[in-house]
């Protein structure tokens, strides 16, 4: 690790104790490259520093998921063995805490065949999906980041300190600096994105709408009872509290599924299943999306779109203003922990049950009749442009300006368009 060992000490000790917020006891579950392996340790410390009663670690390496994309077949691919399955059940008896820490190559599935890792996924993700739903509210959960060489060349190309730059954007972004308290500032943060969450709550909002003079001209309408929130999550089994994504400067809620209309134009490209879209916008009617345009990966952006019925709805709106931290590093980070925190953003997809009064004791199916989307994606996509207003209309018709040129607007001038 070229970076000081003291700062990076600091920042694992920021994700094990206020990102995932260890509780003693514990069982962790940490998924981390195997190109990581000394920050592993310092995060297995860290755990067991506070409390955990054991770190288990799934290692995952970029090199061996391209080779047996290349070479094993499809069908093989997508089996879910007994053990996987008997792996995720046991996670649901165990809730662990959960540590996931990103350092994807965003090249690293270059030339591979996007029908069969779309295929893959999707026939792995039905699989899966039943033991996610099972603990979703119900533990404690973390993304967090480290800096691979491969990443690190793909932001800063040709650059000998590439590696060292993407760890000075990443420590800036979760602030972590030698001579911070970052506990202290990720408190004042939350407290800051909490505020404006109550100040949407409190506006009775029904609908948004979206224009941006690059194309995006876009109606969504919200969940009446649906909350918006942001940064931190509350573990419904302990009473833990939890920020799921370092960074994070979003504030957001779950749409009512499919009810929305217009476009969405894209001002971030899409990293997915490890290859980029680019370019690229979405059409919906009648809430669900029937068209779209990319001027690079257009194949795989119509197959991630038709992954299953959910997968062309709506499942997330998310507000993140341009002075973002990871907005002002000045680059894209092809990495959508990242690049979703820079600007406005949506997903299709899976929708959050938890935004709901009780949610998290709610079945899927519960969720689905208050019009939470329910898929096995969820797949996050910018539109926040340097100009996006954003009006926020109540069921009288009344109007707010949420957003203005990018940023939040003055709450105080509400009226009638």
């Amino acid at each position: 690790m070229s970076m000081c060992k003291n700062l990076i000490e600091k920042y694992a000790d920021l994700i094990v104790r206020t990102g995932a917020n260890v509780q003693p006891g514990q069982v962790v579950q940490l998924t981390v490259s195997v190109e990581q392996h000394e920050f592993a340790a310092l995060i297995i410390e860290a755990c067991y520093k506070a409390g955990a009663k054991k770190v288990n670690v799934d290692w995952v390496f970029d090199v061996a998921s391209r080779l047996n994309f290349l070479y094993a077949d499809q069908e093989t691919l997508s089996r879910v063995l007994p053990w996987e399955e008997a792996k995720m059940k046991q996670m649901t008896e165990d809730l662990p805490c959960r540590i996931y820490i990103a350092s994807d190559d965003p090249d690293a599935m270059n030339g591979v065949d996007p029908h069969k890792l779309s295929g893959v996924s999707a026939s792995r993700a039905t699989v899966m999906k039943p033991y996610r739903n099972a603990i979703e509210g119900k533990h404690q959960w973390v993304i967090a980041s480290y800096p691979s060489k491969k990443w690190a060349e793909k932001c800063f190309p040709g650059c000998p300190d590439a590696v060292d730059r993407l760890w000075d954007a990443i420590l800036r972004t979760v602030r972590v600096r030698e001579d911070n308290d970052p506990v202290a500032e990720w408190k004042a943060h939350t407290d800051f994105i909490e505020s404006k969450a109550a100040w949407l709550n409190a506006q009775g909002f029904s609908s948004l709408r979206y224009k941006s003079k690059n194309g995006t001209d876009f109606t969504v309408e919200l969940i009446p009872e649906a909350k918006w929130e942001g940064a931190r999550a509350k573990n419904s089994e302990n009473g833990a509290f939890y920020i799921p994504n370092m960074p994070t400067e979003e504030i957001f809620t779950s749409p009512m599924a499919g009810r929305c209309e217009g476009t969405l134009v894209a001002v971030k490209p899409l990293s997915w299943n490890s290859q980029l879209i680019e370019n690229f916008s979405i059409t919906f009617e009648h809430g669900k999306a029937v068209s779209c345009r990319a001027e690079k990966g257009q194949e795989l952006l119509e197959r991630m779109l038709k992954m299953d019925d959910g997968a062309a709805m709506l499942g997330e709106v998310a507000l993140v203003p341009k002075e973002s931290p990871v907005n002002q590093c000045g680059f894209l980070f092809y990495e959508t922990l990242f690049d979703e925190n820079a600007c406005c953003h949506f997903a299709v997809g899976m929708g959050f049950k938890e935004v709901l009064p009780g949610g998290d004791d709610l079945s899927m199916e519960q969720a689905k009749e208050h019009g939470i989307n329910d898929s096995i994606i969820h797949v996050d996509f910018m539109v926040g442009a340097d100009d996006l207003s954003i009006d926020g209309i109540r069921p009288d018709g009344t109007r707010t300006p949420i957003f203005r040129n990018g940023t939040w607007a003055m709450q105080e001038n509400e009226g009638n368009e």
